[in-house]
């Protein structure tokens, strides 16, 4: 039995999951562990302790535990303020592998900053190390100029990582080929591995059904927006698409954006909230824009199930779960044509892909789904089969448990596992965009 250190310094994977905007990395870590203590892991996931009160060490599953980690005050923090208190989370670390009757066989850091506390015990201890970067220093700095918060050696604690770690896992193509060209970065030491999504969690709803849950109107053609409320994820550009959809397609529509710091919809609580209704209202679709507020997980599969068309414009993506969960729901879905987005979504068969800041592309793509309710339902279909061949976090893991075996050394055995080469045969099937059935016979 392996045995697997998981660093997520920040998000606790038993924080509660009942707000969707709790956090991209708490629910990833939490899948994780759980599906590879499943698969025969024997796995314990480190985090911050948040609490005095908790314990240092809690078992949460066959094979899994928690271990709270003494690493600055007590009490929740942001993500950006936690870097002074890596260094002690490092130590704690190095300190508790020490006393460990088996050593680990891997340590797995989630974010630039798990990795930035792993690095010392990896070194010490000779232990192999796996790190996932979600997102990368030197684009969210571009992308998000003045309001991006990281620490201002986050480019260098990445440029470290990408030197001594045996391997570095991103959500998208376009991120190993940025590391390759921009950082120098090995392209042997990188792994493309997507986010997933819980089939138990998210499935298609009827629509009317869902639309009568949410009170929403059976028979207007209907867009969803759902996810964080910040400048970066370009909702501007969707409702200068709809206001564009009304005045040159002659189409109505209504926009639904899900999201928000208050379950009410509240620009004080949530400022893009004020900044987007500006911008309805200089388009002249303020009527048809309608901010729904934050929503928790188990109300999803209904909100994305009640949209005729999901739609995702960010100015960059690393990966981005919510068109995977939409696919999941048997939703279309219309993204850009970058990063994550473009990896999930197969132009023309399980949605659009659209260039990013083109109001009149977007719309021209809504006007040919508002017209024909058999592509919305034929590229639904398509998503969905995509989502479940592809995008599971059971799928997500073998691939997963391929890496560890990787740098351990040894290729994984048993029905459970994958080599190294049907997993790279996968991806390359995953960004071709071959058509369903294609998809299983190629993926098995």
């Amino acid at each position: 039995m392996r045995k697997i250190a998981l660093i997520s310094e920040s998000a606790s994977p038993l924080a509660p999951t009942d707000r969707m905007d709790n956090g991209a990395q708490n629910i990833c870590v939490s899948a994780v562990a759980r599906h590879l203590a499943r698969a025969g892991y024997q796995v314990d996931v480190f985090t911050r302790r948040e609490n005095i009160t908790l314990p240092e060490r809690i078992e949460w599953e066959t094979n899994l535990h928690l271990i709270h980690v003494p690493a600055g005050p007590a009490h929740p923090m942001s993500s950006e303020d936690l870097l002074p208190s890596m260094e002690a989370f490092g130590n704690f670390m190095l300190d508790y592998f020490r006393r460990q009757h088996r050593p680990y066989d891997v340590v797995h850091a989630n974010s630039f900053m798990s990795g930035h506390a792993a690095i010392p015990l990896a070194r010490q201890l000779s232990i192999p190390l796996v790190v996932s970067l979600h997102a990368r220093g030197r684009v969210q700095r571009r992308v998000q100029g003045h309001a991006d918060r990281s620490p201002a050696c986050r480019v260098a604690i990445e440029d470290d990582l990408l030197r001594v770690a045996d391997c570095i896992i991103t959500e998208c193509e376009q991120d190993k080929r940025d590391l390759i060209a921009q950082c120098a970065a090995s392209p042997q030491r990188i792994e493309v591995l997507p986010r997933g999504f819980d089939p138990a969690e998210l499935a298609p709803v009827d629509r009317v059904l869902a639309r009568s849950r949410l009170g929403w109107p059976q028979r207007r053609f209907t867009i969803l927006q759902l996810g964080s409320l910040v400048p970066c994820k370009g909702i501007d550009n969707l409702i200068r698409a709809l206001a564009l959809l009304r005045h040159e397609h002659r189409i109505a529509a209504r926009l639904y954006i899900v999201g928000g710091n208050s379950a009410a919809p509240n620009a004080s609580a949530t400022p893009e909230i004020g900044r987007l209704t500006d911008v309805a209202r200089q388009c002249g679709v303020l009527g048809q824009v309608l901010f729904v507020g934050r929503r928790g997980r188990q109300q999803l599969r209904h909100l994305y199930s009640a949209a005729d068309v999901f739609v995702s414009t960010p100015w960059y993506e690393p990966f981005g779960i919510t068109p995977i969960e939409a696919m999941a729901c048997g939703v279309p879905v219309i993204g850009p044509a970058l990063g994550g987005p473009h990896t999930a979504i197969v132009d023309g068969l399980t949605g659009y892909l659209v260039p990013a800041h083109e109001p009149a592309a977007l719309a021209g793509r809504l006007a040919v789904l508002a017209g024909n309710a058999r592509e919305r339902g034929m590229m639904g279909e398509a998503g969905r089969q995509r989502a479940h061949r592809l995008f599971t976090w059971s799928h997500v893991c073998r691939g997963l448990a391929v890496v560890y075996e990787r740098v351990i050394g040894k290729e994984s055995e048993g029905p459970e596992s994958s080599s190294l080469s049907t997993l790279v045969a996968q991806r390359s099937v995953l960004n071709s965009g071959l058509p369903a059935q294609e998809l299983a016979w190629a993926c098995g």
